[in-house]
Protein backbone atom coordinates (compact mmCIF):
# COMPACT_ATOMS: atom_id res chain seq x y z
CA UNK A 1 0.00 0.00 0.00
CA UNK A 2 1.12 3.55 -0.91
CA UNK A 3 2.06 5.57 1.79
CA UNK A 4 -0.26 9.02 1.64
CA UNK A 5 1.60 12.73 0.41
CA UNK A 6 -0.42 15.75 0.71
CA UNK A 7 0.44 18.62 -1.45
CA UNK A 8 0.16 21.89 -0.16
CA UNK A 9 -0.44 23.97 -3.28
CA UNK A 10 -4.02 24.62 -4.67
CA UNK A 11 -2.48 26.00 -8.17
CA UNK A 12 -3.49 23.75 -10.95
CA UNK A 13 0.03 23.65 -12.49
CA UNK A 14 1.78 23.19 -9.59
CA UNK A 15 -0.59 20.21 -9.07
CA UNK A 16 -0.52 19.01 -12.08
CA UNK A 17 3.60 18.53 -11.91
CA UNK A 18 4.40 18.00 -8.63
CA UNK A 19 2.28 14.65 -9.33
CA UNK A 20 3.96 14.26 -12.01
CA UNK A 21 7.41 14.01 -9.53
CA UNK A 22 5.92 12.10 -7.12
CA UNK A 23 6.21 8.69 -7.71
CA UNK A 24 5.34 5.67 -5.54
CA UNK A 25 3.28 7.83 -3.26
CA UNK A 26 -0.60 7.95 -2.84
CA UNK A 27 -0.67 12.08 -3.58
CA UNK A 28 -3.54 13.99 -2.09
CA UNK A 29 -4.78 17.31 -3.05
CA UNK A 30 -6.01 19.82 -0.53
CA UNK A 31 -9.32 19.28 -2.01
CA UNK A 32 -9.10 15.60 -0.98
CA UNK A 33 -8.39 16.60 2.54
CA UNK A 34 -11.00 18.11 5.18
CA UNK A 35 -10.02 21.01 7.46
CA UNK A 36 -7.10 22.10 6.04
CA UNK A 37 -6.82 26.07 7.69
CA UNK A 38 -6.32 28.76 4.84
CA UNK A 39 -2.32 29.72 5.31
CA UNK A 40 -1.30 33.32 4.50
CA UNK A 41 1.85 33.35 2.53
CA UNK A 42 3.22 35.97 4.35
CA UNK A 43 6.54 35.16 5.17
CA UNK A 44 9.75 37.45 3.38
CA UNK A 45 11.51 33.79 1.56
CA UNK A 46 10.18 31.30 -0.61
CA UNK A 47 11.71 28.78 2.06
CA UNK A 48 9.57 30.40 4.57
CA UNK A 49 6.51 30.64 2.87
CA UNK A 50 6.89 27.05 1.99
CA UNK A 51 7.71 25.66 5.38
CA UNK A 52 4.89 27.34 6.75
CA UNK A 53 2.68 26.16 4.73
CA UNK A 54 3.41 22.08 4.92
CA UNK A 55 4.22 22.67 9.18
CA UNK A 56 0.41 23.91 8.84
CA UNK A 57 -0.93 21.42 6.29
CA UNK A 58 0.68 18.66 7.72
CA UNK A 59 -0.54 19.47 11.91
CA UNK A 60 -3.84 19.89 10.81
CA UNK A 61 -4.06 17.17 8.52
CA UNK A 62 -2.44 14.53 10.72
CA UNK A 63 -0.29 13.43 7.11
CA UNK A 64 3.34 14.20 5.42
CA UNK A 65 2.78 17.32 3.57
CA UNK A 66 4.81 18.57 0.55
CA UNK A 67 4.48 22.87 -0.03
CA UNK A 68 6.41 24.42 -2.33
CA UNK A 69 7.23 28.06 -3.25
CA UNK A 70 8.48 30.02 -6.23
CA UNK A 71 9.41 32.48 -8.30
CA UNK A 72 10.82 34.57 -10.84
CA UNK A 73 13.90 36.57 -9.42
CA UNK A 74 14.88 39.41 -12.14
CA UNK A 75 18.34 41.16 -11.85
CA UNK A 76 17.59 44.25 -13.38
CA UNK A 77 14.63 44.79 -10.86
CA UNK A 78 16.29 43.83 -7.94
CA UNK A 79 15.14 40.22 -7.93
CA UNK A 80 11.10 41.38 -8.38
CA UNK A 81 8.94 39.86 -8.42
CA UNK A 82 10.36 37.46 -6.12
CA UNK A 83 8.41 35.79 -3.52
CA UNK A 84 5.61 38.06 -4.98
CA UNK A 85 5.35 36.77 -8.15
CA UNK A 86 1.81 35.09 -8.03
CA UNK A 87 0.76 38.57 -6.39
CA UNK A 88 2.93 40.85 -8.57
CA UNK A 89 -0.55 42.09 -10.02
CA UNK A 90 -4.28 42.00 -9.74
CA UNK A 91 -5.17 39.14 -11.95
CA UNK A 92 -4.51 36.43 -14.22
CA UNK A 93 -1.17 34.93 -14.67
CA UNK A 94 -1.48 37.16 -18.31
CA UNK A 95 -1.85 40.64 -16.44
CA UNK A 96 1.18 39.96 -14.33
CA UNK A 97 3.80 39.04 -17.59
CA UNK A 98 2.27 42.26 -18.97
CA UNK A 99 3.43 44.18 -15.98
CA UNK A 100 6.90 42.51 -16.18
CA UNK A 101 7.37 43.08 -19.68
CA UNK A 102 6.07 46.91 -19.17
CA UNK A 103 8.57 47.12 -16.05
CA UNK A 104 11.21 45.43 -18.71
CA UNK A 105 10.70 47.63 -21.55
CA UNK A 106 13.97 49.70 -21.61
CA UNK A 107 16.36 47.18 -20.15
CA UNK A 108 18.52 46.22 -22.86
CA UNK A 109 18.96 42.27 -23.63
CA UNK A 110 22.42 42.06 -21.46
CA UNK A 111 20.66 42.69 -18.57
CA UNK A 112 17.50 40.73 -18.83
CA UNK A 113 18.68 37.88 -16.72
CA UNK A 114 16.39 35.68 -14.58
CA UNK A 115 16.02 32.62 -12.68
CA UNK A 116 12.87 30.82 -11.22
CA UNK A 117 13.89 29.27 -7.85
CA UNK A 118 11.59 26.41 -6.48
CA UNK A 119 11.43 25.75 -2.60
CA UNK A 120 9.84 22.64 -1.48
CA UNK A 121 9.20 21.56 2.05
CA UNK A 122 8.65 18.20 3.47
CA UNK A 123 6.96 18.13 6.84
CA UNK A 124 5.42 15.77 9.59
CA UNK A 125 2.60 16.14 12.10
CA UNK A 126 5.53 15.76 14.52
CA UNK A 127 6.66 19.18 13.66
CA UNK A 128 10.07 17.45 11.91
CA UNK A 129 10.61 19.26 7.94
CA UNK A 130 13.50 19.11 6.17
CA UNK A 131 13.53 22.10 2.84
CA UNK A 132 15.01 21.22 -0.67
CA UNK A 133 15.21 23.58 -3.49
CA UNK A 134 16.02 24.55 -7.57
CA UNK A 135 17.11 27.18 -9.78
CA UNK A 136 16.24 27.79 -13.20
CA UNK A 137 18.39 30.63 -15.34
CA UNK A 138 17.79 31.99 -18.25
CA UNK A 139 16.49 35.97 -19.94
CA UNK A 140 13.30 37.55 -20.02
CA UNK A 141 11.73 37.99 -23.72
CA UNK A 142 10.70 41.03 -25.10
CA UNK A 143 7.16 39.70 -25.44
CA UNK A 144 5.64 36.05 -24.50
CA UNK A 145 6.01 32.82 -26.64
CA UNK A 146 4.53 29.26 -26.32
CA UNK A 147 1.59 27.74 -24.71
CA UNK A 148 2.75 25.37 -22.20
CA UNK A 149 2.90 25.88 -19.10
CA UNK A 150 1.84 28.56 -16.66
CA UNK A 151 2.89 31.69 -14.88
CA UNK A 152 5.97 33.17 -16.19
CA UNK A 153 6.69 30.42 -18.47
CA UNK A 154 6.01 32.35 -21.63
CA UNK A 155 8.45 35.07 -20.91
CA UNK A 156 11.87 32.74 -19.36
CA UNK A 157 14.20 32.78 -22.68
CA UNK A 158 16.59 29.37 -22.26
CA UNK A 159 19.44 30.50 -23.79
CA UNK A 160 20.98 26.83 -24.65
CA UNK A 161 17.94 25.65 -25.83
CA UNK A 162 16.58 29.20 -27.50
CA UNK A 163 12.61 28.46 -26.34
CA UNK A 164 10.68 29.79 -23.64
CA UNK A 165 9.65 27.41 -20.55
CA UNK A 166 6.33 27.95 -22.31
CA UNK A 167 7.70 26.19 -25.79
CA UNK A 168 9.00 22.77 -23.75
CA UNK A 169 6.84 20.01 -23.91
CA UNK A 170 5.47 18.84 -20.32
CA UNK A 171 8.20 16.11 -20.12
CA UNK A 172 11.19 18.31 -20.97
CA UNK A 173 9.61 20.85 -18.33
CA UNK A 174 9.10 17.66 -15.98
CA UNK A 175 13.39 17.30 -16.78
CA UNK A 176 14.60 20.28 -16.64
CA UNK A 177 12.67 23.12 -14.33
CA UNK A 178 13.32 24.36 -11.27
CA UNK A 179 10.58 22.61 -9.57
CA UNK A 180 11.81 18.87 -10.59
CA UNK A 181 15.61 19.96 -9.47
CA UNK A 182 14.33 20.90 -6.20
CA UNK A 183 12.28 17.24 -6.61
CA UNK A 184 15.52 15.77 -7.61
CA UNK A 185 17.20 16.48 -4.11
CA UNK A 186 14.17 15.82 -2.18
CA UNK A 187 14.05 12.18 -3.81
CA UNK A 188 16.13 10.62 -0.36
CA UNK A 189 13.66 12.20 2.13
CA UNK A 190 10.46 11.03 -0.14
CA UNK A 191 12.48 7.50 -0.74
CA UNK A 192 13.13 7.60 3.54
CA UNK A 193 9.52 8.36 4.09
CA UNK A 194 8.16 5.78 1.20
CA UNK A 195 10.37 3.01 2.94
CA UNK A 196 9.20 4.44 6.43
CA UNK A 197 12.53 5.45 7.66
CA UNK A 198 11.28 8.92 7.96
CA UNK A 199 10.28 11.28 9.77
Amino acid sequence: MRRPLLLATTNPGKLSELRLLAEGLEVLSPREVAGLPPVEESESTLEGNARKKALAWASASGLVTLADDSGLFVEALGGRPGVHSARYAAGDDATRVARLLEEMRDVPDARRGACFRCVLCLAAPSGRSVVEEGVWGGEVTHEPRGSSGFGYDPVLLLPVLGRTVAELTPEEKGRLSHRAQAFARMQPWLAAYRQGSWP
